[in-house]
């Protein structure tokens, strides 16, 4: 019961045993959790057969209210009895990342080293987000789930907001722009209910927001003028548990340079375009996707999905089968060679280093001679700037694919479209 009393989460404990046993009649309340625990050993001892049994106790955290020595009758629970039961599943589930980490995953009392399995639910790939929809009844192109997923990610309970009917446009302005919009009132919620004390977790997210294509630790604790101990470092940890966030070592770099960068799109979007919006204009989300800070936020959400689907990347270049590492490259240059960045670098086994541009664009893309050139200025910067001893391959990831012509034809060794991360 989300902010209830020990006393009401002991009563439908009992409630809960009493409707799953047949033999122990109606139970009565328990005084306690000690109590509540000796009442539930009871009960599976009760029981004669060799199968499984689970006990699922869903937001974990929410029982363990002050004083109500929730999580100590747990562990004796634990530690005393199921543990050593070979025929006993125990699954407890919490959304509040902050507790379940600090309490369970990194206790250094009587649950240590006790967890089995962790399963951290991942957002939904583009793939298994089509699925959703279809189930839903709702048909619309892969290019529209990719608009859709930069907006709100892979979280099913977000996907499962499209009515069907909808184009991706309604969805998001009725979500996300109108007063009582699902998606306005989210953002504050969402970290209040998974964080305690979120204002130095929403201190980073705002910060890393600002900077899309990331910065290292360093940078982050001066630009939020937080201490470098450990308090930081778990609320660091807290985030990129709980996806918020991850960090990427680029090209060539050692691992005190890696960059921590927002992962989810949700909170990209919302930081973006809904939280200073107003709620006055109406069909407001059709105005900005004709502006020119659509084509910007697009180009680089789509590159954030490229790099969450690099195995489905790999496997449209064919490469799946060959060792492989991928990450980010740039350069400042020099005098001697100008700055440039690749968005996406796979470098293979065999010899073969793709040099990665990703473009999103509502029709086939086009490689001017323009284009053509800053590409081979970016491929001689990472020949001057890395020594290495393998072959270039410019590869191109598009929405719809490129447009034939000469460049297209004897530069670009590979293309990948957006049917590909699907």
């Amino acid at each position: 019961l989300h902010k209830g009393t020990m006393p009401d989460h002991l009563s439908r404990f009992a409630k809960a045993l009493t409707d799953s046993s047949a033999t122990l009649g109606s139970i009565a309340t328990p005084q306690n959790w000690f109590e509540a625990f000796d009442l539930l050993r009871k009960y599976i001892s009760s029981l004669r057969s060799k199968k499984k049994k689970v006990i699922f106790l869903d937001e974990f955290p929410w029982m363990a209210t002050n004083r109500s020595r929730f999580l100590t009758a747990f562990t004796d629970f634990w530690n005393g009895f199921a543990a050593d039961r070979s025929d006993l599943v125990v699954i407890i589930c919490g959304s509040s990342a902050s507790w379940m980490i600090k309490k369970v995953l990194r206790n250094k009392g009587g649950l240590h080293n006790r967890v089995t399995e962790r399963i951290i639910l991942h957002p939904f790939t583009l793939g298994e987000t089509k699925l959703l929809l279809q189930k839903k009844g709702i048909q619309i192109t892969d290019v529209e789930i990719i608009k859709l997923y930069m907006a709100i990610g892979g979280i099913p309970f977000y996907i499962e907001q499209v009515n069907p009917g909808e184009s991706t446009t309604q969805f998001i302005d009725r979500t996300c722009f109108k007063k009582n919009g699902i998606f306005r009132l989210e953002y504050q919620e969402l970290f209040a209910s998974l964080f305690d004390n979120s204002e130095k977790h929403l201190l980073i997210i705002e910060t890393l927001a600002s900077h899309p294509q990331g910065i290292t630790r360093d940078e982050l604790l001066q630009k939020t003028k937080l201490n470098s101990g450990g308090g930081t470092t778990s609320i660091l940890d807290e985030l990129i548990t709980s996806g918020f966030i991850s960090t990427q070592v680029p090209y060539g770099k050692k691992k005190k340079e890696q960059l921590y960068k927002i992962k989810d799109h949700y909170i990209l979007f919302y930081l973006k375009y809904i939280r200073d919006s107003s709620t006055a204009q109406s069909n407001l989300w059709t105005s900005i996707v004709n502006s020119p800070s659509y084509q910007s936020w697009s180009g680089l959400a789509f590159e954030q999905i490229c790099l969450e689907h690099i195995d489905q990347i790999k496997k449209a270049l064919r490469i799946e089968g060959i060792q492989s590492t991928h990450s980010a490259w740039h350069t400042r240059g020099d005098d001697t060679i100008p700055g440039a960045q690749i968005d996406l670098l796979i470098d293979r086994a065999d010899n073969i280093i793709n040099l990665c541009e990703i473009k999103f664009s509502n029709t086939p893309y086009t490689i001017t001679a323009e284009y053509a050139g800053k590409m081979r200025q970016k491929m001689a910067s990472f020949n001057h700037t890395v020594k290495h001893r393998k072959s270039l391959f410019p590869t191109m990831i598009t929405s719809f694919g490129l447009l034939e012509n000469k460049h297209s034809q004897n530069f670009i060794q590979q293309s990948v479209t957006a049917k590909d991360l699907f």
